[in-house]
C-alpha cells in the first residue's frame, strides 16, 4: 500500500445506530447507538466491551450482514453491501465454521474456489498460508481432528485466502495456548506492517494491549472511550521512575530527597515481568533440552517420582512402561535436525 494511503480512512461510521424490533415493529433492543468510527489504513483497531455491548452487531454491519437503522457506514468509500467491497474483506467469526471431513488443504482450496481463483494461484496461496499459520506439517489431517486452537489458526488462514485489504477478527486467539497466542499476535502485527487494516474484537485485554494501535470501548451499545492504548492507559496524575537496582540505603536517600521536595511516594517495588513472557521463556528453554511434554514416557521426573517408594516389582513395572513408550534413540544426524528446527511438527513458527 502506498505511503500516501497510510492516513486514509478505510472504515467510516457516523451516528451508526441499530435497533432490533419485535413482531409488532416496536423497538425492543437498541444494540448500537450513535457510533462514530474512523479507522485508518494499516491500523490495528479493537472494538471492546462486555457481552451484550454491541460489538458483534457492529462487526456484522461492517460486513454488510446487518443494515443500520440510522446513520451511515462506508468501507473503502463504498457501502459494505457492495460486492467488490466484500471481495476486499477477510472475516474470522467467533466460532470457526469448518467442515470436519476435509483436511486443511481441501478447506483452503474450497474457500479459494469461492473467490474464483485459478488452480495455480489456489495451490500457491494455500501452501503459503499453511506455512504462515504453522499447519503445513499437519495439513493432511482432517479438520475434525484438530484442537480448537488449530482450528482457529486454520480459520485465520481461511480469512486471508483472498488476500484481503481489511481483516475483521472476532476473538482471534480464543482457544489457543500461550504459544499459539503469541504467534498469532505477531502475525497480526506483521499483516499490519504489510499494509493490511485489522479490526478485532476480543475479551482478552492483554492481547489487545499487545497488538492494537487504537481501541474503542462500548457499553450498552454506546461508545464510551476511543483512543490509542497509550492515551487511554496513561496516568497523568502519577510519575514512574525505572532505575537500575538500588540497595536499601540508596532507596532511602531517594525517598528522602523526593519527600523533601514535597512529593508523596505511593509505592517502591521491583518491576514485574508479564506472565506470558515468563511462560514463553520457560517453554523455549525446555525445548532446548528436547524434553517431551509426556514426562513419564520420556523417562522424566514423573517416572522418577512413581519409582520412589516402590518395591523391586513395582519399579520393574514402571521401568517397562517407560521403556515401551520411550522414543527411539536419537542419532547425531537426527539430533542436529531437531536442534535446527527448534520446534515440534504442530508448532511451526508463523512467518
Amino acid at each position: 500500500m502506498p505511503d500516501n494511503q497510510a492516513n486514509e480512512d478505510i472504515v467510516v461510521a457516523r451516528n451508526l445506530t441499530k435497533v432490533f424490533k419485535d413482531f409488532w415493529l416496536r423497538e425492543k433492543v437498541v444494540a448500537v447507538s450513535d457510533l462514530d468510527l474512523h479507522i485508518r489504513a494499516k491500523e490495528v483497531f479493537a472494538i471492546l466491551g462486555p457481552n451484550g455491548s454491541g460489538k458483534s452487531t457492529v462487526l456484522k454491519m461492517l460486513l454488510g450482514l446487518l443494515f443500520p437503522t440510522r446513520g451511515k457506514i462506508s468501507v473503502f468509500s463504498h457501502p459494505p453491501t457492495d460486492v467488490r467491497t466484500k471481495g476486499r474483506i477477510g472475516y474470522l467469526p467467533e466460532e470457526s465454521y469448518l467442515y470436519g471431513f476435509m483436511d486443511a488443504r481441501e478447506t483452503l482450496d474450497y474457500f479459494a474456489r469461492l473467490f474464483r481463483q485459478p488452480r495455480r494461484m489456489r495451490r500457491a496461496r494455500t501452501e503459503s498460508l499453511l506455512e504462515m499459520v504453522g499447519l503445513r506439517r499437519v495439513a493432511h489431517r482432517r479438520v475434525g481432528e484438530y484442537s480448537k486452537g488449530m482450528q482457529r489458526r486454520l480459520g485465520l488462514a481461511q480469512a486471508l485466502i483472498n488476500d484481503p485489504d481489511l481483516l475483521i477478527l472476532d476473538e482471534p486467539t480464543s482457544g489457543m495456548d500461550p504459544l499459539g497466542t503469541k504467534k498469532t499476535k505477531d502475525l497480526i502485527r506483521t499483516l499490519a506492517e504489510r499494509g493490511k487494516t485489522v479490526i478485532l474484537s476480543s475479551h482478552l485485554l492483554g492481547d489487545v494491549e499487545d497488538v492494537c494501535d487504537r481501541v474503542t470501548i462500548l457499553y450498552g451499545g454506546k461508545q464510551r472511550r476511543t483512543g490509542t492504548i497509550e492515551e487511554l492507559l496513561a496516568r497523568q496524575d502519577r510519575t514512574r521512575l525505572i532505575m537500575d537496582h538500588l540497595d536499601e540505603s540508596e532507596i532511602k536517600k531517594v525517598e528522602q530527597m523526593l519527600q523533601a521536595s514535597g512529593h508523596e511516594i505511593h509505592e517502591v517495588s521491583a518491576p514485574h515481568d508479564r506472565l506470558e513472557n515468563l511462560f514463553l521463556r520457560i517453554v523455549n528453554d525446555a525445548r532446548t533440552e528436547r524434553l517431551s511434554t509426556g514426562g513419564a514416557l520420556a523417562g522424566g521426573a514423573v517416572a522418577d517420582f512413581l519409582r520412589h517408594g516402590q518395591g523391586d516389582e513395582g519399579r520393574d513395572v514402571i521401568d517397562n512402561l517407560v521403556a515401551a513408550g520411550a522414543p527411539e534413540p536419537v542419532t547425531q544426524e537426527a539430533d542436529q535436525s531437531v536442534a535446527a528446527q527448534g520446534q515440534t511438527a504442530d508448532e511451526e513458527p508463523l512467518q
